[in-house]
């Protein structure tokens, strides 16, 4: 089609210059290049994949997070200053007043005498309730070897100023016995109509060796509360008479842990230091009295006493 007004255009064209042509060119052109980028990049989506136009926008979106993340940067190119996080708090700092206080009473580099040492347990029990002293022994033994693997009972000299209540399971004639030494339940029927409804009302359960094939499908239910008898440690004997007398009188049971320690109550804050001291003695003498042959050189490492819930108070190793 013709130009309408040929003379306008060519005046338009005049007043344009080179530079105006240059400018128009150039304008061109970049529009060329954009769509054909646009028709290029049309012709590269996918209906579906990696190629899609969901999976493309979402590629975009990523980049643009990662974008931000690298402008959190300083102008220097560092990066911004981390947040400093305070040290963890001793158990002395975590603890409550009354610890604090008891915990000042003992000095901490200083290993006490026995007798010293549970005079000093008795003045720092922090709790308003009759605490149990407790005598942790680490031994230089693996426990993972079977001879030095050490376990044992006996009975305390004063007790363990707990009241246990003793279960027999036992005949009808072993069961009058154990009744007349003490015990507080005693007879296969009661103990096994307790069992069968998950009652657990007992400390210790000792049993005669001929009724253990009896007691085999509550295993699962007394082995993980350690009521289940065993012969080491005691409850699984015929003299029913002298286990419910000894488990009355303050027998105990330790069994070192997986790190060689052996942990043990060994009496009640209101013993006193004398009494406390008599059964102390007797738990290093038997722990000495256990140890394996195949252990050379030292055997304790450390001693230590403390209270339920009171600080650790460390001992002499040559109290053993």
């Amino acid at each position: 089609m013709a130009d309408a007004n040929p003379g306008k255009s060519k005046k338009k064209v005049a007043e344009l210059g080179d530079e105006g042509i240059a400018d128009v060119t150039t304008t061109a052109e970049a529009t060329e290049v954009v769509e054909e980028k646009h028709e290029a990049k049309t012709a590269s989506v996918a209906k579906s994949g990696k190629r899609s136009a969901k999976s493309l926008a979402e590629a975009e979106a990523d980049a643009a997070k990662e974008e931000r993340k690298a402008s959190k940067t300083t102008a220097e190119g560092e990066e911004a200053p981390k947040q400093k996080h305070n040290p963890t708090r001793s158990k002395l700092e975590r603890s409550g007043k009354n610890f604090k206080k008891a915990a000042e009473q003992i000095e901490k580099d200083k290993s006490y005498g026995l007798e010293e040492a549970l005079e000093l347990a008795t003045k720092t029990s922090p709790v308003k309730f009759d605490a149990t002293v407790e005598l942790h022994v680490n031994l230089r033994v693996d426990p993972r070897h079977a001879d030095q693997n050490i376990r044992d009972n006996f009975v305390l000299p004063q007790g363990t100023g707990k009241s246990v209540r003793v279960a027999v399971f036992a005949d009808v004639d072993d069961a009058a016995a154990a009744t007349k030494a003490g015990a507080d339940i005693a007879g296969i029927e009661d103990i096994t109509k307790m069992l069968d409804k998950g009652n657990m009302d007992f400390d210790i359960l000792v049993a005669t060796p001929s009724q253990m094939a009896k007691l085999g499908k509550y295993a699962r239910a007394l082995g993980p509360r350690g009521l289940m008898p065993n012969p080491k440690s005691g409850t699984v004997t015929t003299d029913v008479t002298k286990a419910v007398t000894e488990a009355k009188a303050g027998r105990v049971e330790y069994r070192v842990d997986s790190t060689g320690i052996v942990h043990l109550g060994m009496g009640k804050v209101s013993f006193g230091t004398a009494r406390l001291l008599e059964n102390a003695q007797a738990v290093l003498a038997n722990i000495k009295a256990n140890k394996p042959a195949s252990v050379k050189g030292t055997y304790v490492k450390a001693i230590h006493i403390s209270t339920t819930m009171g600080p650790s108070i460390t001992v002499e190793t040559s109290a053993l």
